[in-house]
């Protein structure tokens, strides 16, 4: 669509080449510095001077309009640019063994392929896929956490979150959030995932340690050591962690992960998630409650009800301090140990 102002007319960009968006450039800048050296030498005055200020006004509001369209428009190109050179990319090494040995797992696009054929239950980013995906993560997260102590400190040490079975939400969280946020971007670059895995992952981590200190009391990590950290919660290096995980995620665990969800059947998938969403709901609020019974015993709380005594029972301090090892509660010593008698407490003097 052509642009008029006052006789001058300028051709739209859309579909202009190289020369012909020279020209027409030159022709903005001519038809604006025209009236600006007017205005500015004060030869135009009252109302010449307010019709020269409209006109430029006018073609700068169109010209704006023009370009926001055509930014959006070439970033509409990019992202498809983008998007089909991944999943062309991805395709390419789908067919390649790794060393000459191991074949590499299935692609984003081809797993969804695999969903749509098999109308399954848990498809796309459904409910029951992610909630899967969380359940999947809390077992899994637990598995490597534990591995990479064995390796690393030569013992085995529990890394358990929850009083039943080898699960922890903070990992399930994670691998929830994850796919939540970067599914989206499954089929784009590489720096797509990076960022959003760093910028996720810091929020999930964050707070997790937030809440976990709020409610119960107690932190399971402190970064206040190491630099660029916020409160101790998060810190540089973790996100560049997390965003380097969330690269590996979407591009290479993810899809395997579809890929077994998908050996699910659909008989027997719905009702099968929703009794284990019952069981991690349950477990949850048990351990929240053996936890928050725990603090109250480390102040020195007596048991109050049957109910409390059954988790004293169930749920004694050597228990509870097998499954959080690294579980430390921030207490006060004013809370822990009360002041010998006769003597104060530092400060109230």
């Amino acid at each position: 669509m052509d642009q008029e102002n006052d006789g001058l007319q300028i051709q739209s960009g859309f579909s202009a080449g190289p020369e012909e968006w020279k020209e027409r450039t030159q022709q903005i800048r001519e038809a604006l510095s025209a009236r600006l050296i007017r205005l500015e030498s004060g030869e135009a005055q009252g109302a010449e001077s307010d019709k020269l200020i409209g006109e430029m006004r006018a073609l700068i509001r169109r010209l704006k309009r023009d370009q926001r369209s055509m930014f959006g428009c070439l970033a509409e190109e990019a992202a498809v640019v983008d998007e089909m050179e991944t999943r062309l990319r991805d395709a390419e090494r789908a067919g390649r063994r790794r060393f000459g040995l191991f074949r590499p797992g299935p692609t984003n696009a081809q797993i969804e392929q695999a969903e749509r054929s098999l109308h399954h239950f848990a498809q796309g980013r459904s409910v029951y896929k992610l909630f899967w995906v969380f359940f999947i993560g809390c077992f899994a997260g637990v598995l490597i956490e534990q591995a990479w102590c064995m390796i690393r400190y030569g013992f085995f040490e529990p890394r358990v979150g929850l009083v039943y079975g080898p699960f922890n939400l903070v990992y399930g969280i994670g691998a929830w959030a994850l796919t939540a946020a970067l599914y989206t971007y499954r089929n784009r670059s590489k720096l797509f995932s990076f960022l959003g895995g760093a910028l996720v992952g810091s929020g999930v981590e964050y707070l997790c340690s937030l809440f976990q200190e709020m409610v119960f009391g107690s932190a399971s990590w402190d970064y206040s050591g190491r630099p660029f950290n916020l409160n101790g919660r998060i810190c540089l290096l973790y996100s560049v962690y997390w965003g380097i995980l969330g690269v590996i995620w979407i591009k290479s665990i993810y899809p395997r992960l579809a890929a077994l969800i998908l050996k699910i059947p659909n008989r027997i998938g719905r009702p099968l998630t929703a009794a284990l969403a019952v069981f991690m709901l349950v477990n949850s609020l048990m351990t929240g409650a053996a936890v928050l019974r725990w603090m109250e015993r480390t102040k020195g709380l007596p048991a109050v009800s049957a109910y409390h005594e059954w988790l004293d029972g169930h749920f004694p301090d050597k228990r509870m301090e097998r499954l959080f090892t690294n579980l430390k509660f921030v207490i006060n010593d004013a809370e822990q140990m009360p002041p010998p008698e006769g003597k104060s407490l530092p400060g109230m003097e």
